[in-house]
Parts: C-alpha cells; sequence; structure tokens
C-alpha cells in the first residue's frame, strides 16, 4: 500500500492512524508548495487534487475518514468498531466535517496555510465567524466528553483522531481550546499516543 500525503490536516489524521495501527505502508511525500498534487499523475488518482490518497490492492482511495476506516479495517482494529458502535463513529464523523474541525480547519487556514504559501495575512471577518462558531461547537463537544476517556466511552476510534486533528495547532491557529478543559483533557490522553504526537515520518525522522 502507498499512502501520500502533506504536512497538512486532513493526512495528518490519516498518518496517524496508519503509525498507531503499524499499517504496512509506504509513505509517499508530495511536496504541495511545488503543486505535487496538480500533476497529471495525481489528478488521476484523485481529481479533487487533495491529500491524502491511498493505493491499495489495485484501487484508489481518497477522502481522509474513508482511508482511516479502510485502514482499520484492513487491521481488523477496533478503531473502526463492527458492531452498533459503528453508527455513533460515523455520526460524529459527520459532525466534525460539518462544524468543529470545519471551523478550526478555517482558523488553521487562515493563521497557518496562508503565511506558509504566502497568501496574504488572515481574514478577520472569517476569523471571527470561524471562532465564533467553534466555540459553539466545542462546547458540544466539551459536555460530551465530560466523565469520557474517549468520543466512545473508553474505546478509541477514528472519529477521536478525526475531531483532534486541529488540536496540535490550537496556539498558532488562535483556536481558544484552553477555554474548554474537557477537551484539553481529552487531547492530552491523545498526545499519550506516539503516533499523534509524531504521525509524518519526516517529522519522526527529525
Amino acid at each position: 500500500m502507498k499512502l501520500y500525503y502533506g504536512e497538512t490536516l486532513n493526512p495528518r489524521k490519516v498518518c496517524a492512524v496508519a503509525r498507531h495501527l503499524n499499517s504496512p505502508v509506504e509513505f509517499v511525500h508530495v511536496d504541495l508548495s511545488r503543486g505535487g498534487h496538480m500533476t497529471p499523475e495525481f489528478t488521476a488518482m484523485n481529481p479533487n487534487r487533495k491529500l491524502p490518497v491511498l493505493e491499495a490492492n489495485g484501487r484508489t482511495l481518497w477522502e481522509s475518514n474513508a482511508i482511516m476506516c479502510f485502514l482499520a479495517r484492513a487491521a481488523n482494529s477496533d478503531l473502526w468498531p463492527q458492531d452498533e458502535r459503528q453508527i455513533e463513529v460515523l455520526r460524529w464523523l459527520n459532525w466534525d466535517g460539518q462544524h468543529f474541525s470545519h471551523h478550526g480547519g478555517t482558523l488553521y487556514f487562515q493563521y497557518i496555510v496562508k503565511p506558509r504559501f504566502g497568501l496574504g495575512e488572515p481574514d478577520a471577518r472569517a476569523v471571527q465567524e470561524a471562532t465564533t462558531y467553534w466555540r459553539s461547537f466545542a462546547a458540544v463537544l466539551n459536555d460530551h466528553l465530560r466523565g469520557r476517556e474517549y468520543l466512545l466511552g473508553e474505546t478509541l476510534t477514528v472519529a477521536d483522531f478525526a475531531l483532534g486533528v486541529t488540536l496540535p495547532y490550537a496556539e498558532p491557529a488562535h483556536i481558544p481550546v484552553k477555554d474548554f478543559p474537557e477537551i484539553e483533557r481529552w487531547h492530552d490522553r491523545l498526545n499519550a499516543l506516539p503516533a499523534w504526537r509524531e504521525p509524518f515520518p519526516v517529522m519522526a525522522a527529525a
């Protein structure tokens, strides 16, 4: 299997899952700054021209949540549960994409991606709107996590990897996570996982 990645949010969670599971993948770095995702070869793998992409068993799979679930199932891992908990995982993955990481990702883009790629200053209106929405949905997550180790209680799943993906960048992205102690506690638990702290091969080698 080949996992194409770059050092951005969606590849981060997939790389973390792959490393946590010791998945037999070859990590292939795609240089976004040089347009590696815009080449005809990459477009043939993913017409959306986005990372990550997984090549496995003669098929090409894109969308980070789908790749995480694929890797977990291939490893027979409970990260993608095969019982009624699967519906709960799907619920949180959908909620995250529409709300929590959606607005956290906006702040990540405004404060981290824009300077990195020379795209100008943060848009004050976009920042204010994303911060307001993020706080609203963070309150929902904070309440849910009270008394739980992970989103599904004592069970670590791909949903935890998905929802947590912006939090390592909270300080530079101006994400106000310090106002939500249950989210901080939960993220501390994720930080206990070596694969979460160092998901990218380059980071691990460094």
